[in-house]
């Protein structure tokens, strides 16, 4: 049950609602509430204090503040102590979130939690088989989280479900709301007017523990939209241009908040594309204002009753008049036109008309082999109806698509309501493959088969993300982002160098014709078909229930606490790798078939920095064992030293450290690293980095002194003899320090609990 607290009246899910779209009251827990007064009242707390007008973004944030009254507020500065409304796990994450959670020895999670099944499933036939093959394959890791959700009093979307995202902004999502979500992706319900962030596990099992969740208060970066949306530009082009022009770092360390009246042109769902996208440029989230879009959103997905209460507290789910961004992007919707990112990057921008020229100056293939629509990013009702506008054109003049073309629904809920709609039919007629409702392609779980492995070609994806080998393991893929209807256009056409505003397709007849811009509903005006009901509610004691692990599994492993700090400097360790070039999150740990070990501690340690560049050899996955003289891959390497060294696996790098050219994956990880124990440092001086040798061996000074604001001090001992010594800056409160000390935030919880 779904309950919004307003004063003392609480207004409650509609029975006629339930009974119509099937949903049932047990996918809204009783302690899931909305206080807009609580909201209003810290909102209000710390306006006072800071007397000034107050961006939408710190409403939210700032209004669910641990201590409003004393906490301090500064902008890209200080840590934010908080209390997330609710967390959302997706199953690969969720594996070592649940694992985390089980030894913390507590017996209930603290807020509203979901676990939802998306990763896991491989992309391969089609929907239905591709679903009953993962439910084979990952049985073991689906009866793991659902039996440890019912004990823990966690809800379980099945596999089949849907895309995490999409069942969040169809389900949980509001306005207002804070919501973390272990998926960098999470940030898609800020289309919702909520602030949702991506985090690592540790940081979900401190909310689901009742801790307060910390946050280094974020800069905000406004993005004013003025001008209508029109034609072949989509919500997807105001993301792509924002990402061209903010770069993959531009947003870090920031929260991007549109605004202005070109908001009001982009549906509810439009929205959520732009926020979820929002990741690739590294910001903490994105956020829309709320307006009538969202609220029909609401209604359309039975919660006329939030709708009706966000409408009473309007005021504060926009931002105040006045407010000031730390940057400010101006965008003219009746000047921008359709964009296509990529390759290997999403933010190398291109508008459509500009991309086949773009690929045959720098030697892109021109033939795109394969088109895909859907993921978390564009699968709404509108993004399907839009795409299905455009295949329904080239069918009525007899063509099909040139590209293989492949369909993933964002949820159960668009899956069945576009087979009843007929926009399923539409674009299997066109040459579609419908997947399951799964993130498949999109993160690399895709058996593809039509390219060999090395064998250079090009896709087009309404996805988010196409670094390289993203999403088939083929280095050699070109892969491009832009809207699903932009896909479909593309596919049809079979090449980079087609422009559906200006270029003529041939019919099989010989008959030029001219694709008309795409519409498309947006939202199904029979209002939603929930098709197959796929959430499990926990019960409400499951206390006496068992979650097994089998020692001898591959999949899982119980955790054992990570060793405590010694107490003394880290002396003498042995660099690991130097790495060179861009290090994200996939160099580090890439998913794909890795997957299948997120919550095996040992197994997943297999695939650690396997992507990244040896900048010793300009090889991946090549570096040598200092001990033996031989090379070797990283994770080989690195388990030979634990074993040499006696190193301890709770803090890596008391032993063995990695560096890298840039602080990225720091940046976007930082909190995650430290609540694990590990000690994550930033150069003084950038330069510093290129004064590192492969061979070095590298003490960390300073530790027994270790305060917040103090710098610590990296003593390089070169393999000649010769020694320098540099700055490393770190980021560690004082809590964060006890974290280091104690060896985990876990153990730091288990000591405050004796």
């Amino acid at each position: 049950m779904l309950a919004l607290g307003h004063g003392a009246r609480r207004l409650h899910i509609s029975a006629a609602y339930r009974a119509k779209a099937k949903v049932s009251m047990s996918r809204f827990e009783p302690s899931s509430f909305i206080s807009y007064e609580k909201l209003q009242s810290n909102v209000d707390i710390v306006r006072k204090r800071l007397n000034r007008p107050l961006t939408l973004s710190e409403k939210i944030v700032y209004g669910h503040l641990d201590d409003p009254h004393n906490q301090e507020i500064d902008r890209g500065r200080t840590y934010l102590r908080l209390r997330p409304d609710r967390v959302a796990m997706q199953d690969a994450t969720a594996q070592m979130a649940m694992l985390q959670f089980i030894s913390s020895g507590l017996p209930r999670v603290a807020v509203p939690s979901t676990i939802h099944c998306d990763h896991l499933i491989e992309a391969q036939i089609g929907g239905a088989k591709d679903l009953a093959r993962a439910k084979e394959v990952n049985q073991e890791v689906y009866n793991f989280l659902s039996s440890a959700g019912a004990k823990y009093g966690v809800g379980f979307w099945k596999p089949g479900s849907g895309i995490i995202h999409q069942i969040i902004l169809e389900n949980y999502a509001y306005p207002g709301v804070m919501l973390i979500g272990t998926d960098s992706h999470t940030p898609n319900g800020g289309g919702l007017g909520g602030i949702c962030i991506g985090v690592g596990g540790a940081d979900a099992v401190d909310v689901m523990a009742g801790i307060p969740w910390e946050l280094k208060c974020p800069k905000v970066i406004g993005v004013k939209l003025t001008g209508t949306l029109s034609g072949w530009t989509s919500p997807k082009d105001v993301i792509l241009k924002v990402a061209g022009i903010l770069t993959v770092k531009g947003g870090t360390g920031a929260i991007v908040e549109y605004h202005g009246p070109g908001v009001d042109s982009i549906s509810c769902t439009g929205m959520a594309t732009i926020c979820n996208m929002g990741a690739e440029i590294g910001a903490t989230t994105s956020v829309f204002p709320y307006n009538h879009r969202m609220r029909t959103y609401l209604e359309k997905t039975g919660r006329a009753e939030i709708a009706a209460v966000a409408d009473e507290y309007s005021d504060l789910l926009v931002p105040d008049q006045g407010c000031e961004y730390d940057q400010i992007i101006e965008l003219n919707l009746d000047e921008l036109k359709p964009h296509i990112n990529g390759p290997f990057t999403p933010d190398l921008a291109h508008p459509v008309s500009e991309v086949g020229a773009a690929a045959q100056k720098n030697g892109w293939p021109l033939e795109v082999k394969v088109g895909l629509i859907g993921s978390c990013t564009n699968s709404s009702y509108e993004d399907m109806g839009r795409a299905a506008s455009v295949a329904k054109q080239a069918l009525d003049k007899g063509l099909k698509c040139k590209a293989q073309f492949t369909v993933t629904p964002g949820s159960e809920q668009i899956r069945a309501t576009i087979e009843r709609d007929g926009y399923s039919k539409i674009l299997g007629d066109v040459g579609g493959v419908v997947l399951a409702n799964a993130c498949g392609p999109c993160i690399g779980q895709w058996d593809r088969r039509d390219v060999k492995k090395g064998e250079k070609n090009t896709i087009v994806t309404s996805f988010n993300r196409n670094f390289t080998a993203r999403n088939d393991a083929n280095p050699a893929t070109h892969a491009f982002v832009t809207s699903p209807e932009i896909v479909t256009a593309l596919a049809i056409a079979g090449t980079l160098n087609f422009n559906p505003e200006t270029d003529y397709l041939t019919a099989p007849n010989g008959e030029k014709f001219k694709l008309e811009p795409p519409n498309g509903d947006e939202l199904p005006s029979k209002d939603f078909d929930p098709g197959q009901d796929t959430y499990q509610h926990p019960p409400a004691d499951g206390s006496s229930l068992k979650v097994n692990v089998n020692p001898q599994s591959n999949r899982l492993q119980l955790l054992e606490p990570f060793d405590k700090w010694s107490g003394n400097d880290l002396e003498n360790m042995q660099v690991l790798i130097k790495v060179k070039g861009k290090c994200t999150t996939d160099h580090i740990s890439a998913a794909g078939p890795w997957l299948k070990f997120r919550g095996h501690l040992d197994n997943i340690s297999n695939n650690m920095l396997i992507g990244a560049v040896n900048s010793e050899n300009d090889a991946v996955n090549k570096i040598k064992n200092h001990l033996t003289g031989e090379y070797g891959g990283v994770p080989d390497v690195a388990r030979h030293y634990k074993s040499m060294l006696h190193w301890s696996p709770g803090i890596w790098e008391g032993d063995v450290t990695y560096s890298a050219p840039q602080p990225d994956f720091l940046i976007s990880s930082e909190t995650n690293l430290k609540k694990q124990g590990l000690l994550p440092l930033t150069f003084n001086n950038p330069s510093d980095y290129d004064k590192i040798r492969p061979d070095d061996k590298i003490s960390i000074r300073g530790l027994k002194s270790f305060a917040p604001g103090k710098p610590l001090t990296a003593v390089l001992k070169h393999s000649d003899g010769t020694e320098e010594t540099l700055q490393l800056n770190h980021s560690f409160n004082e809590t964060q320090i006890q974290w280091f000390q104690a060896g985990s935030a876990l153990n730091r919880m288990k000591e405050m609990q004796h």
